[in-house]
């Protein structure tokens, strides 16, 4: 029965590691949210859109929950001026779109958090963004 044993609990250790998925081992910090087009046009309903991005691999990320969005100007000696920005989906390829008052041309940052499949924290980030009349398609 002894070899029995051994022979199960060898198994279960297999069946562990095996369980164990390389998402189980990965950070929040491995992720980066990138604007499609960092340069926009003046509008009150400007279309924004971010790609999640894997950073090891360099692959997008599908699939993930936004769940916060904020769009803030930095004013400088005071608080930031917040805009109101509308989540409007995901492509099914790791981009995700919004739409938002950016009516006032400058800097602007959108900052993010969102949950991905087999992540168990959150991945957060701030994507730079600018808004000028003569805006042109960067990134």
């Amino acid at each position: 029965m002894k070899t029995m044993d051994k022979a199960a609990a060898a198994l279960f250790a297999i069946a562990v590691l095996a369980g164990l998925s390389t998402s189980a081992w990965a950070d929040p910090k491995d992720y980066v949210f990138v604007p499609v087009n960092d340069h926009l046009q003046p509008s009150s309903t400007a279309p924004i859109a971010v790609r999640l991005i894997h950073a090891p691999t360099k692959k997008p990320v599908p699939g993930a929950i936004i769940i916060q969005s904020r769009l803030e100007m930095p004013m400088p000696g005071t608080a930031p001026m917040v805009a109101k920005i509308t989540p409007k989906g995901a492509d099914g390829a790791g981009v995700y779109s919004f739409a938002a008052d950016l009516a006032i041309q400058g800097q602007w940052i959108l900052n993010l958090a969102a949950k991905v499949q087999g992540e168990g924290g959150t991945v957060t980030g701030s994507v730079p963004l600018t808004v000028s009349s003569g805006a042109h398609s960067g990134n």
